[in-house]
């Protein structure tokens, strides 16, 4: 059997610290959390731990406090020629329009970075982002989400509390 192994969004961090699990009424999330980021199934991306850092806030400042995080470099061969491919894929699908390819072909977009990798390494990617559920031809969308893009490569996506529970991650 194969160990499953985790890729974790932005919003893994940011919504649980905006809005489920502040640092001040939910310490022990975190504490529990640091040590799962140095686990070798888990993995945080360059452009994920970019955008963290972008937030200039308390949990910038506690995801720098990581000693030994390691993150995935884009710049992987692997990863872009997945990236590649999945711009290609918005670029032509029917589903999404110029809209969609000028968002996610953005330099600090991550969404399309994380389908790479994981597609590229056999990641679950953790993500609160849904579905857009059905999308026509007649209507195309300018907003791709993670989980449909992601189903198109086959990669499997879950929400944080999957990942807690896979995890361990419980209230003491």
């Amino acid at each position: 059997m194969v160990e499953e192994k985790f890729l974790l969004d932005a919003n893994s961090f940011m919504t649980p610290y905006h809005l489920f699990y502040s640092f001040d009424l939910a310490p022990g999330f975190w504490k529990q959390l640091k040590p799962i980021l140095l686990n070798k199934s888990v993995v945080v991306m360059d452009v994920v731990k970019d955008e963290v850092d972008r937030g200039n806030d308390e949990l910038t400042e506690w995801m720098n406090s990581v000693a030994g995080l390691e993150t995935l470099d884009r710049r992987d061969q692997t990863i872009i020629v997945q990236y590649g491919s999945i711009l290609k894929y918005i670029q032509n699908s029917p589903l999404y329009n110029d809209k969609a390819l000028r968002s996610w072909a953005a330099e600090n977009v991550a969404d399309p970075w994380l389908i790479a990798a994981a597609a590229a390494k056999g990641y679950t990617i953790i993500t609160f982002e849904q579905s857009a559920g059905k999308i026509s031809e007649k209507n195309p969308s300018g907003k791709p989400k993670i989980p449909d893009i992601a189903k198109e490569f086959g990669v499997k996506c879950e929400d944080i509390f999957y990942f807690m529970r896979k995890m361990n991650i419980k209230w003491i």
